[in-house]
């Protein structure tokens, strides 16, 4: 891709329509907006320069060009590896490990997938240097993890969450029997008053909605297939212990630490979300971790087969 990054649209409709508008209706956000007019971005239509209030006529050609952004010295540089599910320009997927948490934060400040990705981004000579993280994964839950390469392709998977046409799906080992074989958890999640990281259901909460599919019954557990309706701190592990079903190995929320997994069985297995630059749909698949599948052979079946 050639930088600075250059982004074209045509009018193909019969109708004027002011850029802004315009603009939107292509994923091109409020805050991308404001860094083009304010950072050192342009607008053009017709290659002639243009204001978010000007209007665009059928045929037009709208040419942005985004700022550049420069790294942030803050996030430091981690040369640990990536595990590359999925890139392009536009987008990098990884396939994050339990462990290693999605962000820094004051206890994970030099080794998160986001210090990762910029050292990736670095070796790879990538020349925008600020990995945009759009999903994110609780520390000990594996599985793919979602990046803008640039501040656009943030913006439109960002609209794409917010709408909930991004959809992750989860593998998770559950303890007990006895769940429907499909099932909706619409419990509301708060914080728990007695603790800085633990949720709790309640009515007085946020809004959640947790879908699932049984895959299949163990010895002592059962496997499950998630879907996130909303997107809450911890939603599918309160949302299963709530019901009495934890998570097998999560403490956090009392799930059983007896079958041979140290981490919540907890892994983001399916991504699929639309691709307006190359004008397709992206779905990709990874299994989940070893520790994952050693958990659901040990409990006496195979791992459960991918759903496409």
């Amino acid at each position: 891709m050639a930088y600075p990054l250059r982004f074209n649209w045509r009018n193909d409709t019969d109708e004027s329509v002011k850029l802004q508008t315009f603009l939107s209706s292509h994923g091109v956000s409020h805050a991308v907006l404001i860094q083009i007019k304010f950072h050192g971005g342009s607008m053009h239509i017709n290659h002639q320069p243009a204001w978010s209030v000007d209007l665009v006529q059928p045929g037009d050609v709208v040419t942005i060009t985004l700022p550049p952004e420069p790294a942030n010295a803050a996030v430091t540089i981690s040369d640990q590896p990536l595990n590359v599910v999925f890139e392009d320009d536009n987008f990098l997927v990884v396939n994050k490990p339990a462990g290693v948490a999605s962000v820094p934060a004051h206890h994970y400040a030099n080794d998160t997938m986001v210090n990762r990705a910029k050292g990736y981004f670095i070796t790879h000579g990538i020349p925008l240097q600020v990995p945009h993280i759009v999903t994110r994964l609780d520390k000990d839950t594996s599985g793919m993890v979602l990046f803008g390469k640039h501040h656009m392709a943030h913006s439109v998977l960002d609209r794409q969450l917010k709408v909930h046409s991004l959809q992750k799906t989860y593998l998770a080992v559950v303890a007990g029997h006895g769940l429907a074989t499909h099932g909706d958890i619409t419990t509301p999640i708060l914080r728990d008053p007695t603790s800085f990281i633990k949720r709790m259901t309640g009515p007085e909460g946020q809004a959640a909605h947790t879908e699932y599919d049984v895959v299949t019954e163990l010895a002592d557990a059962t496997v499950v297939r998630v879907q996130l309706h909303t997107g809450r701190t911890h939603q599918i592990r309160v949302h299963f212990a709530s019901i009495g079903h934890p998570l097998v190995g999560d403490a956090l929320y009392e799930g059983p630490l007896n079958l041979g997994i140290t981490r919540q069985a907890l892994a983001c297995t399916d991504l699929s979300f639309n691709d307006p630059f190359a004008q397709t749909q992206r779905t990709l698949h990874v299994d989940p971790a070893e520790d994952i599948r050693r958990l659901i052979v040990a409990q006496g079946q195979c791992p459960p087969t991918p759903s496409h």
